[in-house]
């Protein structure tokens, strides 16, 4: 089984209001569920009304896809322009095949 993690951080120039954030938030959340076959979440700043930090991830079989998956990801978000992305991290990583529990 293969992970792929993707750890965005952005600055939203335009927002004023955590209600404005909210807007962002849900955007890049619905269009990165009905594009690509991804977990999102907000998992930090989520006081900030100006910061915004998302948790992306996928789960597959093959580590080259997820590698493009998360690139592709990544790069959507970028062409949304609805927020400036600071920083950015991906990983991918395989969970062992032994057995659970």
């Amino acid at each position: 089984m293969v992970i792929g993690c993707c750890s965005i951080k952005f600055y939203l120039h335009e927002s004023r209001s955590l209600k404005e954030k909210r807007r962002v938030v849900r955007a890049i959340k619905d269009r990165l569920k009905n594009n690509f076959n991804v977990s999102v979440a907000e998992v930090g700043d989520q006081d900030n009304w100006q910061s915004l930090h998302m948790g992306i991830s996928a789960v597959g079989s093959d580590r080259p896809y997820m590698d493009g998956l998360m690139t592709k990801v990544v790069d959507a978000i970028d062409r949304m322009n609805l927020a400036e992305i600071t920083d950015c991290k991906t990983e991918t990583m395989n969970l062992g095949s032994g057995k659970f529990c």
